[in-house]
């Protein structure tokens, strides 16, 4: 759908006002028919503003999505923040260059006017669709690069942000008002969004977000993330477990997650203290602002000696880590689609978390897991899995099923594929610029 002249005169403004050059400073584009290349691939640019080295949903989402595309015979590149103020670019990947933003967000970057030679480079290369994944710098050059293109520009919503409104809101009530306009506003220019949960759908829809919206959950690599299979993998096991000083016998409660605030780990920690079971360790796999406050906490609650914090963890290993674990453990209600719980069910973890509508497809009730509502439940819940090792069992046969039926990549991969292709037919013919970008 062709952006309407306010919009790109807005988006302009806010071009500027996020310290982004707008790209009216180039040429005006002359439009000419394009010819349709004989039997090229479909060519796609993610954008995001989180990519490696961070660790989050985000940035594991777009990796598995480009693997997925590429698989699917598409050509990929992506546009994300380079670490500093210098452009790079790299096999299939360009960074802008970025400054940080941790007063507002811890890791967050806000980025710079891209170098010409990167916009160049991306136009030079002439995508077919852009697909944005996050609302905030790299999303105005998807925007931009789409239109002067003239080609779909589809959206991924993983954010639930009025999750995160102690960060810049003492008012939820006020902060959720600002999402809702927000969230309006930036996906107005979206050919099609797509969010990876019926959560998340109907947020949208009660945002009064009128654009097309897809359901599509995000896949996994099936045969990175399993149980371990080799002796090698198994002893693996053996020695991450004997790194963290965790006996034989004791059994392990994984969480993987930032450690923040809206990820809610404090109450993991009471929910631990309140069970009262020696036999087991709580092992908090990543890093992030609220480690410290969650270090006092576990020693205020009498259970430092069995918990453990990994620290930062490098993405290609996450899985190792995961494996350790006999039951994996959350109280979050930001997920907008819950990816460490879908990850560890793939592991063979049975879950056991709080309530929350996004994990109604990842949760099985006594199946793949439990979600409970209070502490007791919790409890309860906690004592049949590892009292019980036919139950465990069969839960951990029951997760590896659910996972291997419905959380595949390839799956993943042929969704999106097919909004972009819807995408490509609700647009009128394409007109391609004949671009000139300066040196």
């Amino acid at each position: 759908m062709p952006l309407r002249r306010s919009e790109d005169a807005s988006g302009g403004a806010e071009c500027e006002a996020r310290g982004v050059r707008s790209f009216t400073s180039l040429p005006r584009p002359r439009r000419v028919p394009r010819p349709r290349p004989a039997q090229r691939p479909l060519r796609v640019l993610l954008t995001t503003d989180w990519w490696e080295p961070v660790v989050n949903g985000v940035v594991a989402s777009v990796q598995t999505l480009r693997r997925a595309l590429v698989a699917l015979g598409c050509e990929v590149r992506v546009l994300t923040l380079a670490q500093g103020i210098r452009p790079q670019q790299e096999e299939g990947v360009y960074r802008i260059g970025s400054v940080s933003a941790a007063m507002v967000y811890d890791r967050a970057r806000i980025g710079m006017p891209a170098s010409r030679r990167v916009l160049r480079d991306v136009l030079d290369w002439r995508p077919d669709v852009v697909h944005s994944q996050c609302e905030f710098s790299t999303y105005v050059w998807a925007r931009r690069i789409a239109r002067t293109l003239s080609i779909p520009l589809v959206h991924t919503y993983h954010t639930i942000y009025e999750d995160y409104t102690h960060y810049y809101s003492p008012s939820r009530t006020v902060g959720r008002k600002v999402v809702a306009s927000f969230s309006r506003h930036v996906l107005a220019p979206a050919d099609a969004v797509i969010v990876p949960t019926q959560k998340v759908s109907r947020l949208l829809e009660e945002y009064r977000v009128r654009r097309p919206v897809r359901v599509i959950p995000t896949g996994l690599d099936l045969e990175r993330f399993r149980p371990a299979r080799t002796p090698a993998e198994r002893d693996d096991v053996r020695s991450l477990r004997a790194s963290l000083g965790i006996a034989a016998g004791q059994r392990v409660l994984l969480s993987v997650s930032r450690l923040a605030k809206e990820k809610n780990l404090d109450e993991v920690l009471e929910l631990i203290a309140a069970s009262d079971r020696e036999d087991t360790v709580l092992v908090l796999v990543g890093d992030g602002p609220h480690r410290g406050p969650l270090e006092q906490r576990a020693r205020a609650l009498g259970i430092s000696d069995r918990v453990r914090f990994t620290g930062v963890v490098e993405p290609a290993e996450i899985q190792r880590w995961y494996r350790i674990g006999d039951v994996f453990v959350g109280a979050s209600l930001s997920e907008t689609q819950g990816l460490t719980f879908i990850e560890a069910m793939a592991c063979g973890l049975p879950l056991l978390c709080r309530r929350d509508p996004s994990l109604a497809d990842v949760v099985v009730e006594g199946r793949t897991g439990w979600q409970f509502e209070s502490a007791a439940q919790f409890a309860a819940c906690l004592d049949a899995l590892l009292d019980d090792p036919a139950l465990h069992a069969g839960m951990v046969r029951a997760a590896l099923a659910h996972a291997g039926a419905t959380c595949g990549a390839t799956e993943f991969g042929r969704g999106v594929l097919e909004v972009y292709r819807q995408a490509q037919g609700g647009r009128p013919p394409r007109l391609l610029p004949r671009l000139a970008v300066p040196a």
